[in-house]
């Protein structure tokens, strides 16, 4: 028996030790665990602080910039209350197709259909969604910018136009669509008489599409050339974007629905409203264009015209 149990200690001794060996390993393991585990808990922690850091930032700068919108608007656009300067400053090019020759007879007739009739209170009313980086936006333009021109002149025509950032993706990253559209909103706020001839001038000197555009100084550039009245206030308006916001406001708005046009909605531009009426004829004949205004102006005064009676037997 005392044999036997001395026989058996070391072995005993041997298995004690391992147990102890593998409590020492496991012990290690399990703070190894813990310490892998901490580290990715404050490596969370941390990165959703940094997170909420630079969410507050974006927060906090959009709230400490200014949400300016622009003064002399109606319904998201610009009344046009001066001509001047308009067609002169327009290219040889815009000139030389206003000025081409009908082809036949019947193009000579459209080509002098008449003007819409001068009135107290202007019966047609034309309104223009226009982008300034749409190449059938600038080809309705050069079409129509001396019949415009003269409309207005006679105040047979209420004008006004609506600038919009459809093609903002079109640039380059520049975002030319909308900055254009937020310089000419400078133009139209701080010298509303040259509006109309700044927006021809982006119109005829339109940026080919996939390109870069202008730069914002060149915006402010091209409107204190078309005569701004306060071109420290016009420059510092373009340069700083003012109004881009508003523009984006203004292109979702027209995108859901344009007032007063019986459930018309902008998908592109030019889009033009006779009366909220929209024309969809040819963007490059001045005279069908005119004859679709004439119509126009024709339906609105005889439905401001009371029935004649009809005499009693």
């Amino acid at each position: 028996m005392s044999n036997d149990d001395s026989t058996n200690e070391p072995e005993r001794d041997r298995r004690e030790v391992l147990r102890e060996k593998a409590k020492l390993v496991h012990v290690k393991q399990s703070r190894a665990r813990l310490a892998r585990r901490s580290a990715l808990v404050v490596t969370a922690v941390a990165a959703v602080a940094v997170v909420a850091v630079v969410v507050s930032w974006a927060i906090g700068s959009a709230a400490d910039r200014p949400q300016l919108s622009p003064e002399n608007t109606a319904d998201d656009g610009f009344a046009v209350s001066s001509i001047s300067g308009a067609v002169q400053g327009a290219s040889d090019e815009t000139l030389d197709m206003q000025a081409a020759p009908p082809a036949d007879d019947e193009a000579q007739g459209e080509a002098t259909a008449p003007a819409p009739t001068a009135t107290a209170e202007p019966p047609v009313d034309i309104r223009v969604y226009v982008d300034y980086l749409s190449p059938a936006a600038r080809e309705w333009q050069i079409a129509n910018v001396q019949q415009l021109s003269s409309w207005v002149g006679q105040g047979a025509v209420a004008l006004s136009y609506h600038p919009v950032s459809m093609l903002t993706a079109k640039s380059n990253g520049t975002k030319y669509s909308l900055r254009a559209a937020s310089a000419a909103a400078c133009v139209a706020t701080y010298s509303p008489d040259t509006f109309f001839a700044y927006n021809n001038e982006l119109l005829s000197k339109q940026p080919a599409v996939d390109s870069d555009g202008f730069t914002d100084k060149e915006l402010a550039t091209l409107a204190i050339a078309s005569g701004v009245g306060d071109p420290k206030k016009v420059r510092s308006c373009i340069e700083e974007e003012s109004f881009s916001t508003w523009v984006k406001s203004v292109t979702e708005r027209a995108i859901s629905g344009i007032p007063d046009a019986d459930g018309v909605s902008l998908t592109g531009t030019p889009m033009v409203l006779v009366n909220g009426e929209q024309y969809v004829g040819s963007l490059s004949d001045p005279a069908e264009f005119s004859q679709f205004v004439l119509t126009s102006a024709s339906d609105a005064f005889y439905k401001t015209q009371s029935p004649t009676p009809t005499p009693t037997p």
